[in-house]
């Protein structure tokens, strides 16, 4: 019998997008998942200006996430999604600032 995915008419997944606590934590935003996991929680986070409370809400690039963390809100744009969490230089380029001069 063949695997359900492998059948005709059967809709590829989608796979360009990253769980918004990865996400976070990737981009060295806050310090560890869990982390991520409360500010999410606790209403903190907006991705293109829905509020949301799911740390395993789907992110795309570009997406603008709107991020009230703890000493200034920050407004961003996700340029690109990483499988780990690299140096700070590699992770300021998974985004850009929007809104700034």
């Amino acid at each position: 019998m063949k695997r359900p995915d492998t059948l005709p008419g059967c809709a590829k997944e989608d796979v360009a997008w990253q769980r918004l606590d990865l996400f976070l934590f990737h981009a060295r935003f806050v310090r560890s998942r869990a982390i991520a996991a409360a500010l999410i929680g606790a209403g903190c986070v907006r991705i293109n200006r829905q509020t949301t409370e799911k740390p395993h809400a789907k992110l795309r690039p570009g997406d603008v996430l709107t991020l009230a963390l703890p000493r200034d809100v920050r407004v961003i744009r996700v340029r690109a999604l990483s499988p780990r969490r690299g140096p700070p230089d590699e992770a300021q380029g998974l985004y850009e600032v929007v809104g700034e001069p």
